[in-house]
């Protein structure tokens, strides 16, 4: 197993644990220093290296090398690779604005002959349409987004204040992600925790929701995005203080309704539990009638299912295990992962759920297959102040190993990230007996009435890994953990009746 530190970027010369993103590069020329900034501002805005180029007429190499100046003066990535090409940095984002502003009157200040001209776009912001009043599908405008500068688009949004109606507001945050090159940016933690509080408290027009999700997803969620919805989802289903005691795992299972999983991972929480770590799943299959198979699984092992958030801590507090279905977490989330017919796609909503953590746990267990993807989450997670976290390459929807495919694991322990790599096992084939579904094959392997080295194995390396992450342990202790496991295998029938 390979284990590599992955530590907060520092710039070069400072201090470990500071906050300060200054290079020790020497200062440049003041027209080199523009000309960087002008750079970086062509970079954000086109999210390409090779387009921010064209942009300034210049040569792909030669802004590759000036992306390499920018991240030693900062101390970041400022754009890094996704699966859908490149996205910046929360700390890029941040910039954003600025930069904006920075290049638009450099621009005007080389067109003096509008330096005397007052702008269309300055009118009063008490010009702009108000909100229909017409029904919810009404196409009313609500908010003129013309005006030809970023400053003057950013004007108009910071108009719409708090007292603002909810779908205003609403629309605010759909404007800000969804203006176009330029005047585009991420929402805030705070500005994505108030959007999306109206959308969870019924406030917003379905067309709004569809575009706010959409935008969202096809821009790519920031971790400050997930952390702000992730936080007015806790609020909203009222997620309190933990169950009393020391370790207790969250382990989201939001599966997919396309792909036939067989719910192995289940068999690993039982695992762990006897080891005497306590442990909250909470999920479902994503759409609304086809809940019931994580429930159905939960129960042949013994693992309590609770009517609520209330009663999923009470039963953690009695038993030390208890499941949570989606539908009985929040309709209103049931309802939004409920879309995915509707779009075909993914959105935002899937990797939210993975944020949830009902009942404030300690430690959390979460399943994503993109690098990128791990990073949000792990990225998203120390923003929510949780400090630990692990987060394995397996599948989109649920913690789970792969032994017979190296796995790779993001972590958080005690606040430092870390990467590691378990490599990949080799098993001997086994044939599935005929005549049983999946489900009675899953009940079978469990009961010991079929043999199959491979599910048994990804059941065994789950469960260590789980209790890697309840005890914060390192990578060192890997070949201690598996073994533990396998021994808790070896005596799963003592831990329920067979039904």
């Amino acid at each position: 197993m390979r284990n590599s530190p992955n530590p907060k970027n520092q710039p070069p010369g400072a201090k470990p644990g500071t906050s300060d993103r200054r290079s020790s590069v020497p200062d440049a020329p003041p027209l080199s220093r523009l000309r960087l900034l002008v750079a970086l501002d062509a970079l954000l805005v086109e999210q390409s290296v090779g387009r921010a180029a064209e942009r300034m007429g210049l040569t792909a190499p030669a802004m590759s090398r000036l992306l390499k100046q920018i991240r030693e003066i900062y101390g970041d990535p400022i754009l890094r690779k996704t699966g859908r090409g490149m996205a910046s940095t929360p700390f890029a984002e941040r910039l954003r604005l600025r930069l904006r502003a920075l290049a638009e009157e450099a621009s005007d200040l080389l067109q003096p002959q509008e330096l005397a001209e007052p702008s269309a776009g300055q009118a009063s912001a008490s010009n702009r349409l108000p909100l229909s009043s017409a029904p919810a599908l009404s196409l009313a405008p609500v908010i003129d987004i013309g005006g030809p500068t970023s400053k003057e688009f950013a004007a108009k949004l910071a108009a719409i204040g708090p007292r603002a109606l909810p779908q205003q507001r609403l629309a605010r945050a759909i404007a800000t992600m969804g203006a176009g090159a330029g005047r585009s940016r991420p929402l805030t933690m705070h500005e994505a925790r108030e959007a999306f509080a109206h959308i969870l408290a019924g406030r917003a027009d379905p067309i709004q929701v569809g575009a706010f999700l959409s935008i969202m997803q096809f821009r790519h969620a920031t971790a400050p995005e997930l952390a702000g919805m992730a936080t007015a989802l806790r609020e909203h289903i009222a997620a309190g203080p933990p169950p009393s005691g020391d370790v207790l795992l969250d382990w989201p299972a939001y599966l997919s309704p396309k792909a036939p999983l067989q719910p192995w991972f289940l068999m690993a929480v039982k695992l762990v539990n006897a080891a005497g770590t306590r442990v909250l799943v909470h999920g479902g299959r994503g759409l609304l009638n086809e809940g019931e198979r994580l429930k159905t699984a939960a129960e042949f092992l013994g693992i309590p299912v609770a009517a609520d958030v209330e009663d999923a801590r009470s039963l953690v507090n009695r038993t030390g295990l208890a499941f949570l279905p989606v539908l009985r977490l929040s309709d209103q989330l049931t309802a939004l992962m409920a879309l995915y017919p509707l779009f075909e796609m993914r959105s935002p909503i899937n990797q939210l759920v993975h944020l949830i953590n009902p009942l404030n746990a300690s430690g959390l267990m979460v399943g994503a297959v993109q690098s990128s993807h791990r990073n949000l989450i792990r990225e998203a997670a120390e923003l929510l102040c949780w400090r630990n976290v692990l987060v394995t390459s397996t599948n989109r929807d649920v913690a789970e190993a792969t032994p017979l495919r190296s796995t790779t694991i993001f972590r958080v322990a005690d606040g430092t990230s870390s990467e590691m790599t378990i490599p990949a096992s080799t098993l001997p084939a086994t044939e599935r007996p005929t005549g049983l579904s999946s489900f009675e094959y899953w009940k079978a392997v469990w009961l010991g009435q079929a043999r199959d080295e491979a599910p048994i194995r990804k059941v065994v390396d789950t469960a260590a890994l789980a209790l890697m992450n309840a005890r914060k342990a390192s990578a060192t202790q890997w070949p201690r953990l598996q073994l533990e496991a396998t021994k808790l295998w070896r005596n799963r029938l003592g831990m329920v009746a067979a039904p």
